[in-house]
This record gives C-alpha cells, sequence and structure tokens, in this order.
C-alpha cells in the first residue's frame, strides 16, 4: 500500500466536528466552525469553534522497509471555543461538552481518539472580546505500507 492520506484523515475528524455543530435537533443550536487556513469572521458576541488538526510524531510498528509494513501516526486536535464575553461559562461549556462526547474514547474510520482534555480557560482569548476555552485530544491512526 501507498502512504497514508493526511488529507483523508483530516476531513474525517473535520466532518465529524462539523456535522456535530451544524445539527439542530432537539434542543441544539447551529455553532459556526472555523478550520485551518479558513477565513473566518465571527460575529461580535456569537458562539463559534476553530477547530486546528496537526500531525505529530510517527513510531515504527513493523520492520519492514517501505511494503509491508507499518507506522503509527499521531497528532492532535485543538479546539477553540469562543462564547460571549461577561455572561459566565454555561454557554461555553454546553459547547464542550458537544465536543467532548464526539472524540472520548472513540474510533472513527481507523482513526483512535484518545480521552478527552478539557475545557481549559484560557486567560488571554485570541480575538479578543470573547470568553475562550480550549479542547484537546490526541489521535492516530496507523499507516499500512
Amino acid at each position: 500500500m501507498a502512504a497514508a492520506d493526511l488529507n483523508t484523515v483530516r476531513q474525517t475528524i473535520e466532518a465529524r466536528l462539523a456535522t456535530e455543530l451544524a445539527d439542530t435537533s432537539g434542543d441544539k443550536v447551529a455553532i459556526p466552525v472555523a478550520f485551518h487556513n479558513m477565513p473566518y469572521e465571527p460575529t461580535p458576541g456569537s458562539s463559534w469553534v476553530q477547530c486546528l488538526v496537526s500531525f505529530g510524531a510517527n513510531e515504527y510498528l513493523s520492520q519492514g522497509l517501505t511494503t509491508d509494513s507499518q507506522n503509527r501516526i499521531v497528532g492532535l486536535l485543538t479546539m477553540n471555543i469562543f462564547t460571549a464575553k461577561g455572561v459566565g461559562p454555561g454557554a461555553n461549556y454546553v459547547i464542550a461538552k458537544r465536543i467532548r462526547d464526539l472524540y472520548n474514547r472513540v474510533i472513527v474510520s481507523g482513526v483512535y481518539f484518545d480521552a478527552v482534555n478539557g475545557p481549559s480557560v484560557l486567560a488571554n482569548p485570541a480575538p479578543e472580546g470573547y470568553f475562550q476555552t480550549q479542547v484537546r485530544v490526541t489521535f492516530e491512526f496507523i499507516e499500512d505500507l
């Protein structure tokens, strides 16, 4: 086989979040999502999520050469959650729970997600004017060569 298509892995991760945050069933509210290298101008005082997928260290799983071998590829999914400033953390934590439920120790299309970290409050939100938390989860997948 050939090396893993990182765009396929990224799309799997991002599509899961985009689908959940577009869902308006029950008492859910749609939340805009901005991805890496995507222009986005938030509406002041609105809620939104920034999703960043980064690939990191790799590790040999078998000692084959470029065929009949496997690598483990590890990455980090970081989601910055922005909500209105000055009204408490409640709305932010509702969004964080939706995100945690999506990725917490699940396997999706061969992508293994670890236990989710956060939401952690960030003291200096960027952009300014929002209450910001961050949810992080490491993930890995196996590359068959």
